[in-house]
């Protein structure tokens, strides 16, 4: 007999899964300087600090750090209309 909520399982794995990289990717950091711009970003694409010319610009760093806030709510939307069009 076919168990339509057997998989439930297997979701709470992988959340538990994605919490724990999520968590992880949080803790590393990245730094890349290129034409007198410096970005220092952790692993989990939050932007930490700008420097452009030796200069702090955390303006930048927050802008862009929006930006890639709204383009995930937007993954996310799109993730479950397809998913409520298959369903």
């Amino acid at each position: 007999m076919f168990n339509p909520l057997g998989g439930l399982g297997d979701i709470q794995k992988l959340q538990q899964q994605a919490q724990k990289m999520q968590s992880a990717l949080q803790q590393e950091q990245i730094a890349v300087e290129k034409n007198g711009v410096q970005i220092t970003m952790r692993g989990d694409q939050q932007i930490i600090e700008v420097t452009v010319d030796g200069v702090i610009e955390n303006r930048i760093a927050e802008a862009i750090n929006e930006a890639v806030k709204k383009t995930q709510e937007l993954a996310a939307r799109k993730l479950i209309e397809i998913s409520q069009q298959q369903g």
